[in-house]
C-alpha cells in the first residue's frame, strides 16, 4: 500500500505552495502550520513532509521553530528539508523533532560530505532529495541545474547505502497536472530496492491510485489538499 505523506511548505512561518518552485508564484493557504499539521493527524495521517522554503533560499535552516511547534503538538513522523547544508543544520532539525532530513544540493556539490553524513546518521535518517528538471538534478531551491543525470546520480548513492529517495519532477510541482508516473516507473524499474517518494503534480485521488498500481512506495502531495481537490477522509479510508 502506498504511503501517504501530506506536505507543508513554509515561508515566513506560513503554510504556502509555489508553482514549479517559483517564489514569485506563491499562494498562502494558512497562517498556522501547526494547526494544519494537527488537522492532518486528526484525519489519520501518520507522516508529514515539511519544506523550509526560506531555508532553501537562504541556504540554511530558517523555520526550525515551526518544525518544533509541529513535532511538539503532534505525534506525526516528520521529515524536514530545505536549506540543510551543514551538520549544524542537521542537528538543528533533529533537535527540533524531525525524524528524518531531506538533503539534495549537498549530495551534488559535496558527495564526500553527504556520504559522511550517511555513515554517521544512518540511511534510515537521511532522505536523498532528487529534484529533476529535463532529466538533470537541480539544486539550491531549484534555482540551479547541475550536470548530474538522475539515474547515475541515484546509483552512486544507492551504492553508498541510500534507501530513501524523494524525487520531485519540477515541471509538475504545484501545477495540478498529474504526477510524472513514467519517471517514477523508470526509477523503480532500475532500482526496485528504493523507498521512492514521488512528489509533484498530484491533482486528485486517482493520481495517487495510479502511483499505487505502478508500485510506487510513497507519495508527497500538498496543493491538491489545499485546493480541496481530494477528499482526505475518503483517501485515508481507501488507501491510508
Amino acid at each position: 500500500m502506498i504511503e501517504l505523506i501530506p506536505a507543508i511548505d513554509i515561508i515566513n512561518g506560513q503554510c504556502v505552495r509555489l508553482t514549479k518552485g517559483d517564489y514569485k508564484q506563491k499562494k498562502v493557504y494558512h497562517d498556522d502550520p501547526v494547526a494544519v499539521a494537527k488537522d492532518f493527524e486528526a484525519l489519520g495521517f501518520r507522516r508529514l513532509h515539511i519544506v523550509d522554503l526560506d531555508g532553501a533560499k537562504s541556504k540554511h535552516i530558517v523555520n526550525d521553530a515551526v518544525l518544533r511547534g509541529i513535532t511538539s503538538a503532534t505525534s506525526l513522523t516528520v521529515d524536514f528539508g530545505g536549506g540543510i547544508k551543514t551538520e549544524e543544520d542537521i542537528e538543528k532539525a533533529f533537535e527540533a523533532g524531525a525524524a528524518m532530513v531531506t538533503i539534495g544540493s549537498v549530495a551534488v556539490t559535496d558527495p564526500d560530505l553527504f556520504i559522511g553524513w550517511l555513515k554517521k546518521y544512518g540511511p534510515e535518517k537521511l532522505i536523498l532529495g532528487a529534484d529533476v528538471r529535463n532529466g538533470m538534478i537541480s539544486i539550491n531551491g531549484w534555482k540551479e541545474d547541475s550536470s548530474e543525470p538522475l539515474l547515475p546520480f541515484l546509483r552512486k548513492y544507492i551504492d553508498a547505502g541510500v534507501v530513501n529517495v524523494l524525487c520531485t519532477e519540477i515541471s509538475k510541482d504545484g501545477t495540478l497536472q498529474g504526477p510524472a508516473v513514467a519517471l517514477y516507473k523508470e526509477v523503480m524499474a532500475n532500482y526496485p530496492q528504493l523507498h521512492l517518494i514521488a512528489s509533484g503534480g498530484v491533482s486528485r485521488q486517482e493520481d495517487i491510485e495510479e502511483l499505487e498500481r505502478e508500485g510506487i512506495p510513497a507519495v508527497v502531495f500538498g496543493k491538491a489538499i489545499y485546493e480541496r481537490r481530494i477528499d482526505l477522509k475518503s483517501l485515508i479510508r481507501q488507501i491510508g
